[in-house]
């Protein structure tokens, strides 16, 4: 009897056993039919375009399609907002993807296929059920971006340490209470997202950090926060909807986001402006006690200006017209008297180049070329003219007098 009831027990054990294992084969061969069903039309286009930006957001999958890990030139997978609760082993053969968007969908865990994408640069993984991250983390060694905001994480997963190229940490909307002592180790560190955990206090060993550029702590429990002055590289400072009293106190370049930074930052602004202002009043200043300072100089070198361009004038005048202008005269007195003012100066041991006036020199000299330039041409085209005539004169004479004679005959 109890030989009997023992195999008996035996069988139903082996029944039960199974009956389990032919349980999760149907499973599996339940999901590789629903993996394998036929796609929307425009899905399969999508799957066949050869781009290496795939986004299959808020289509509803229930799993990953299996075509997708065939797809081993693809570069950033976009999977937001559908109903995932695992990624499929097989995703490891898209070693080249650089980006992956699992936002919005149903992840108790991270697949630890996922963990050898080791190409990764930007992982999301926001809204979803993690209360954790899994120690193979630490694989995503060229991770610059993780967001994990909207789950339930409680503590600070120091396997992000591990990163050392990890730059953008969100981590808002968990439920975090404290930082790790030694956080201030991810030097990488540039921006940084805590809004809407649990802090009660200001962390202060985000003191140490002073690579931060972006920090945000809004909907919070912080009442008070320290001088911020410590932070040289902050950019950004959000500290809305917490407790406070009073603005923290920051750099004069840094933007703060939160109850009374309107005025501080009006205030910031007014003093900037008339900071500003006495500047240029001051280079005002400094600008008409120098020409003050060289009141000979600069009436010579108007003179100067002047005298040139009188001449110039009555010189174009002269070549259109022939004559010598009335103005001429008035001209060349002028330059008598701006070459005598100019004498006397130089014999002051002033020189033009020493005073920066070289290029405007330069240019006049450029003028004078141009003009004696184009002068020459037209002296040259009305000397050929001249000749020309001359010459059909002496033609026609030698005609008259030909014709002369032979009447006389």
């Amino acid at each position: 009897m109890g030989n009997s009831s023992r195999k008996e027990s035996e069988e139903e054990g082996g029944e039960k056993k199974g009956d389990k294992e032919e349980v999760a084969e149907k499973k599996v061969k339940k999901e590789e039919v629903f993996e394998d069903e036929e796609l929307p039309l425009v899905v399969a286009k999508l799957l066949a375009s050869g781009d290496p930006v795939l986004d299959l957001s808020y289509y509803k999958f229930r799993r990953l399609p299996r075509q997708v890990s065939d797809l081993q030139h693809l570069e950033k997978l976009y999977v937001c907002g559908n109903r995932l609760r695992d990624i499929p082993k097989r995703i490891v053969q898209l070693q080249g993807l650089r980006t992956l968007a699992l936002d919005f969908n149903k992840l108790d865990d991270i697949p630890l296929s996922v963990c050898q994408l080791t190409n990764l640069t930007c992982l999301y993984l926001g809204s979803n059920r993690l209360m954790s991250l899994p120690p193979e983390m630490r694989n995503l060694q060229s991770l610059r971006c993780l967001w994990v905001e909207s789950n339930y994480i409680q503590r600070f997963p120091k396997q992000l340490y591990d990163l050392p190229h990890l730059r953008s940490l969100q981590f808002g909307d968990n439920r975090l209470c404290s930082l790790p002592s030694d956080l201030w180790r991810m030097e990488a560190l540039r921006g940084l997202w805590l809004y809407g955990n649990r802090f009660q206090e200001f962390p202060r060993v985000l003191l140490k950090m002073e690579q931060l550029e972006i920090l945000d702590l809004d909907h919070n429990r912080i009442s008070e926060f320290p001088n911020l002055h410590h932070l040289p590289a902050l950019q950004l400072f959000s500290y809305d909807h917490n407790p406070v009293k009073e603005p923290p106190h920051v750099g004069e370049e840094v933007i703060i986001v939160g109850e009374g930074a309107e005025d501080v930052l009006q205030a910031r602004d007014r003093r900037k402006e008339a900071k500003e202002r006495a500047e240029k009043e001051a280079e005002e200043v400094a600008a008409a006690a120098a020409a003050a300072a060289n009141p000979v100089i600069h009436g010579i070198l108007k003179k100067l200006r002047m005298s040139s361009a009188l001449n110039l004038a009555a010189a174009k005048e002269k070549e259109t017209n022939g004559a010598i202008p009335s103005s001429a005269t008035e001209g060349d007195e002028d330059e008598l008297h701006s070459k005598d003012e100019w004498s006397e100066f130089e014999r002051q041991g002033v020189a033009l180049d020493e005073l920066g006036y070289e290029e405007e020199g330069q240019g006049y000299e450029w003028e004078e070329l141009i003009y004696e330039g184009e002068g020459y041409e037209g002296y040259e085209g009305a000397g050929l003219e001249y000749e020309r005539a001359e010459m059909d004169y002496e033609y026609e004479g030698e005609e008259l007098e030909e014709h002369a004679q032979r009447g006389g005959a």
